[in-house]
């Protein structure tokens, strides 16, 4: 499961300076500040085996995540998962402008594809085998994806906002 906080631009905006976790957002295109800094400690073996996996719902409605163990194994430092679209891609559900506060984001395409829109490149559709990487704060929207969309993502770190735009 995702650790990911959403906020919605609108919230964003309104948060006090006390409440860091929120990133305030305009409407005019202007680049997030920074994502938070990885703290590295101790890290711990993990072995996470498909014959055991629990998918559960997290960040998006229209998915599930199967949590791979890598949150706890690093403290906090990086989260990976296995993602799973479900269904019919729904547009008005799903293509919402947005961005992750983070320092890395990079997916890795298991099955099917997905279409996003991406802030300075346009529309990329992804594969099967298709990979990429997100650099921080990159504005971008899902615009459509097959019902058997399956991808791996890693996210440095576990912890971050994501801010939606209206």
């Amino acid at each position: 499961m995702t650790t990911a906080k959403k906020t919605t631009a609108t919230q964003a905006r309104k948060a006090t300076p006390a409440a860091k976790s929120a990133k305030p957002v305009v409407k005019k295109p202007v680049k997030p500040g920074k994502p938070p800094v990885i703290k590295w400690g101790p890290q711990k073996f993990v072995a996470n085996h498909l014959k055991d996996a629990v998918f559960k719902t997290g960040l998006r409605d229209y998915a599930q995540y199967r949590d791979l163990g890598m949150t706890e194994a690093t403290g906090g430092a990086a989260q990976a998962h296995v993602i799973r679209l479900l269904g019919k891609c729904d547009p008005k559900v799903v293509s919402i402008p947005h961005y992750h506060g983070v320092q890395f984001q990079m997916l890795y395409f298991l099955k099917g594809w997905m279409i996003g829109e991406y802030e300075g490149h346009g529309r990329v559709k992804m594969t099967a085998g298709s990979c990429w990487l997100q650099p921080p704060g990159i504005r971008h929207t899902v615009i459509d994806y097959s019902p058997d969309c399956e991808m791996v993502e890693i996210i440095l770190p576990a912890n971050f906002d994501t801010v939606e735009f209206e």
